[in-house]
């Protein structure tokens, strides 16, 4: 007969690929702590859900991303991933990373160590500070995911995740501030062929650049995103949320950025905002609306990082893109734009940005 334990194992396996059954099974929903409260909010199901429908294609790697308001329950819903993630596959591996080592340490981390209290299997996995793992000592070093926060001058803590064969989970508590050598090395992770590779980068979309920023526009391709309203939400403060919008305005980049889960318009340095940008982007002028204006080449150097440099045609209200350099050579460039002078008629102006 059975132990337990065992019949426990084997309740938990039931779920290695239905995160979202997991959640109504795993917590004792409307009792104790949770009274009044019957499941996850409809956003968090639909991620489940998507989650739970994409990790059955062999080799296709979960990306998701979620940009949201304040209070929407994002840290509850990291921790059903970690809990889900380890304890529905035997030597699941992972790494969960936030914005700041405080962010992770009093936020994201308690919260998981709250659900690990509520949750069925409990038994099963330890919890401490910065790490959470089997209690079987045989598994400890290989059935883990580990807290640990980034630094620019350490990537290499993020470096040799692999677990070929197995599952791999990597979050991303607020994403936006995480910078992007760290989401390159995390990229490491995604090569293991026939492994469950589960990614997913929440938070406040406080930076209209960036990896996070990516993931939403750029990127877009390959990954599932969501933008959170909090107001959609049960939980959420909504008479704080009203004074917010009154003081600030619905469409202020303050009110996007913290309530309705939309990237800001500007960022602190940026001349031109992105609303003014892509309001332009695609349009097309009639040669006369432009033609009497004198030509200027812009260039934009691309010194470092995966960068191409770019030489821009303005001539009046028209701009276009003459060329993309995946190199940064400075005779090579200085060629180029010459070229690009020998084929105009007009008298030209050179601005280098």
């Amino acid at each position: 007969m059975a132990s337990d334990e065992d019949q426990l194992i084997e309740f938990l396996a039931e779920f290695t690929h239905d995160p979202l059954g997991f959640v109504y099974a795993a917590f004792p929903w409307g009792e104790g702590e949770l009274k009044g409260m019957d499941g996850p909010e409809k956003w968090q199901c639909e991620l489940l859900a998507d989650v739970r429908d994409k990790i059955k294609t062999p080799n296709d790697i979960v990306r998701e991303a979620i940009a949201s308001g304040h209070g929407i329950g994002k840290s509850a819903l990291v921790a059903w991933m970690i809990l889900w993630g380890i304890s529905t596959y035997e030597d699941t591996r992972g790494v969960v990373t936030a914005n700041t080592a405080t962010q992770l340490e009093t936020k994201t981390w308690p919260e998981l160590i709250k659900w690990h209290q509520r949750f069925i299997g409990k038994i099963l996995f330890e919890v401490t500070a910065t790490a959470i793992f089997s209690i079987d000592g045989d598994h400890a070093k290989t059935w883990r995911i580990d807290a640990i926060p980034w630094s620019e001058n350490n990537t290499e803590a993020f470096a040799g995740l692999h677990n070929q064969g197995k599952r791999i989970l990597v979050i991303f508590d607020e994403a936006s501030a995480i910078t992007n050598p760290i989401w390159e090395v995390a990229e490491g992770a995604m090569t293991d062929a026939d492994t469950e590779i589960i990614w997913c980068a929440f938070g406040n979309p406080t930076r209209n650049n960036g990896r996070f920023f990516d993931c939403f526009h750029r990127l877009r391709a390959y990954w599932r995103n969501r933008q959170i309203d909090s107001r959609t939400v049960r939980f959420s403060n909504k008479k704080t949320i009203a004074e917010w919008i009154e003081q600030w305005g619905i469409d202020s980049d303050f009110v996007k950025v913290r309530i309705l889960g939309q990237f800001p318009s500007a960022s602190a340095n940026q001349l031109i905002s992105m609303d003014i940008a892509e309001s332009g982007r695609g349009k097309h002028l009639n040669t006369w609306q432009y033609d009497f204006a004198p030509i200027i080449i812009g260039v934009d150097p691309a010194w470092t990082g995966g960068d191409m440099t770019a030489i821009v045609l303005r001539q009046g209200l028209r701009c276009s893109i003459i060329a993309k350099i995946p190199r940064n050579d400075n005779d090579f460039v200085i060629a180029q734009v010459i070229a690009q002078e020998k084929i105009r008629t007009k008298p030209m102006l050179f601005l280098s940005i």
